[in-house]
């Protein structure tokens, strides 16, 4: 499955909203999304991942990446609305205690 990439920007605030799978192959292109958006001083950037149903660690990197690159530019990353299977990545990891996670769908609130 691909991965499609859709961004919202308003004022100091991009919203972008992920649909598919996020892997080895995919990664890429999310990467060459996220990252301008992080050097962007003072910009929020949210990621909503309601409709991500699959991400490898390949995926978790580009967060990481994205996550070290927002704390260099005084910008703000903050993950929304993971679906229960991508959350439990972020936890098994440990990258839920380090980074800004919404989780609140389909009855999971972290």
């Amino acid at each position: 499955m691909n991965l499609r990439i859709r961004i919202d920007e308003e004022n100091n605030k991009s919203v972008v909203h992920l649909t598919g799978e996020i892997d080895v192959y995919t990664a890429p292109l999310l990467k060459d999304a996220l990252l301008p958006l992080t050097k962007q001083q003072g910009n929020v950037l949210e990621v909503n991942l309601e409709h991500v149903n699959y991400m490898d660690s390949t995926g978790l990197g580009v967060f990481v990446n994205a996550l070290k690159s927002t704390k260099e530019n005084d910008c703000v990353l903050r993950l929304v609305n993971l679906q229960d299977r991508v959350l439990r990545l972020f936890q098994i990891t440990g990258l839920h205690e380090i980074m800004d996670i919404n989780a609140t769908i389909r009855g999971v609130n972290e």
